[in-house]
C-alpha cells in the first residue's frame, strides 16, 4: 500500500484557491537556462524532438534549485530524464555527468538513479567515477554497485506506482517505445478485481497514457504499433485508451476507473469501506495524472493542480469514487 501512496511521482504543489503552497528554492536557478518549473517541465516535454544534452547539466542543476529532486518519491519523471539522457549519450555521459555538479547531497541521488537506470551497458564504471564527489551518498551508490538495488528496467510498476513516473521520464528524454511498453504492460492492472492499490495503478497507468497520445500523435502511433503485438491481457485497455486518444473522449477512462473502484467498494470488506483510505487513493491517482498531464502542457482538464506541485483537496473529488 505504502507504494501506491508514494505515487507523486511528478513533484505536484498542493494548489487550492486563496492557498499557494510553493518548495521553497535553496539556491538560485540558472536565470538564462529555465525561469521557472513549468518552463523546465515544458522543455523536458520537447526535449525527445530537439535533444539538447549540452544543457541538461543546467537542468539538473534548476531541478535542485527549484526543490524538484529533494524528496524521491517526488521526483520521478525527473530521475528517469536524466537517465534517459544519460542513456543516449553513451559517448558524452562521463562529460555530461561531471557537469551537473556541484549539486547538494540531498539531490545527488538524480545522478546516481539517472545513471543506474540509464541502461548504459557500462553503468557501473560510470557510477564508480563518481564515488569520490558523492562521500554523503555512498551507501547508495554502493548498493547500486554491490547490493540488490535493481535498475528501471528490473522495477516493478506493480510494487511501486513511481516507477511509471520514471517511465514518462525516460520517454520524455528519448522518444523510444520501451519505457511505453513499460507503462503500457500496467494496463493489465486496471481489469483487477480483487486489490485497489493495484486497479489504481492500472487506472492511473491508463488515464496518463491516453491524455499523453490524444496530444502527442506519434506517441498514439507508436501505442497502435505496440497493439499488434502485445500481450493479450492488457489488449482490451490498450485498445480502449487509443480509442479514447483518438475521439478524444477521455472521460471515459475516468468514468470505467470510477465504475471499477466502486465495484471493490461495493465487496464491503473493512478496508473498503474506510473513507479516508479512499481519500489517499483517489488523491493518490489524481496527483500523478496531473503531472503526466502538465509534462505534456495540458494544464486545461478542469483538474486544480499545478505544474510542479502536489494534487489538492479540490483534484481529489475528480477521481474519488462515489458513495
Amino acid at each position: 500500500m505504502r507504494s501506491v501512496f508514494a505515487i507523486l511521482g511528478f513533484a505536484l504543489i498542493l494548489s487550492l484557491p486563496g492557498v499557494l503552497l510553493a518548495k521553497p528554492v535553496r539556491e538560485k536557478a540558472p536565470e538564462a537556462a529555465f525561469r521557472g518549473n513549468e518552463d523546465l517541465l515544458r522543455w523536458i516535454n520537447g526535449y525527445r524532438r530537439k535533444p539538447e544534452p549540452q544543457r541538461v547539466p543546467d537542468a539538473v542543476k534548476a531541478m535542485s534549485a527549484y526543490g524538484l529532486t529533494k524528496d524521491a518519491d517526488q521526483s520521478g519523471i525527473y530521475i528517469g530524464f536524466v537517465a534517459g539522457v544519460i542513456g543516449s549519450n553513451s559517448a558524452s555521459a562521463e562529460d555530461l555527468v561531471s557537469k551537473m555538479f556541484p549539486l547538494p547531497p540531498e539531490d545527488q541521488v538524480v545522478i546516481i538513479k539517472g545513471i543506474a537506470y540509464s541502461g548504459l551497458p557500462g553503468w557501473r564504471p560510470l557510477l564508480r567515477t563518481f564515488i569520490e564527489r558523492m562521500p554523503a551518498r555512498k551507501d547508495l551508490i554502493e548498493k547500486f554497485l554491490y547490493g540488490d538495488k535493481p535498475v528501471l528496467t528490473a522495477l516493478s510498476i506493480k510494487d511501486d506506482a513511481t516507477v511509471i513516473d520514471l517511465n514518462w521520464g525516460y520517454y520524455f528524454a528519448t522518444g523510444w517505445e520501451a519505457p511505453i511498453r513499460r507503462i503500457a504492460s500496467a494496463l493489465a492492472y486496471s481489469l483487477e478485481k480483487d486489490k485497489v492499490d493495484t486497479l489504481t495503478i492500472g487506472a492511473m497507468a491508463k488515464w496518463t497514457l491516453a491524455q499523453n497520445a490524444s496530444r502527442d500523435n506519434d506517441l498514439l502511433m507508436m501505442l497502435k504499433r505496440i497493439s499488434s503485438d502485445s500481450d493479450p491481457s492488457i489488449k482490451k485497455p490498450l485498445a480502449e485508451v487509443i480509442d479514447a486518444s483518438e475521439t478524444l473522449e477521455l472521460s471515459k477512462i475516468r468514468k470505467d476507473a470510477l465504475a471499477s473502484i466502486d465495484e471493490l467498494k461495493a465487496k464491503g470488506s473493512e478496508k473498503l469501506r474506510n473513507y479516508n483510505w479512499w481519500g489517499q487513493a483517489g488523491q493518490t491517482v489524481l496527483a500523478l495524472g496531473c503531472v503526466a498531464a502538465g509534462a505534456m502542457g495540458q494544464v486545461q482538464f478542469g483538474i486544480p493542480c499545478v505544474i510542479g506541485g502536489a494534487a489538492s483537496t479540490a483534484a481529489l473529488n475528480y477521481f474519488k469514487p462515489t458513495d
